[in-house]
């Protein structure tokens, strides 16, 4: 079984940055597909981005393109979120999932979705 724990979330003003983390243990997530997830207040989860297993071809969400970027290390067991330009409405808990799922495109739904963390908080004031 993996565990997952997110870390990095905080408090940032609109236009400002932060890298959200997330560490894997119990298992080497080196062959999973990692991804993020989010969910605002009084809204339902949804998807953020995802990467496949060697760091190649990773895929977002339409809003986050072009400002969030997702990447790995497998050595470390640690998967990133870099979330730049961020605006009031990407306030937010922040969850990191894994799927071991061999699937022919990269999942975006969570029910491949088979690990998750705790999630962190994101709040980007106005």
């Amino acid at each position: 079984q993996v565990q997952l724990v997110e870390s990095g979330g905080g408090l940032v003003q609109a236009g400002g940055s932060l890298r959200l983390s997330c560490i894997a243990s119990g298992r080497s997530v080196s062959s999973y597909t990692m991804g993020w997830f989010r969910q605002a207040p009084g809204k339902e989860r949804e998807f953020v981005a995802v990467i496949n297993w060697n760091g190649g071809t990773p895929y977002y969400a339409d809003s986050e393109k072009g400002r969030f970027t997702i990447s790995r290390d497998n050595a470390k067991n640690t998967v990133y979120l870099q979330m730049n330009s961020l605006k009031p409405e990407d306030t937010a808990v922040y969850y990191c999932a894994a799927s071991s799922r061999s699937l022919p495109t990269l999942p975006t739904k969570e029910v491949y979705f088979s690990s998750w963390g705790q999630g962190t908080q994101v709040t980007v004031s106005s």
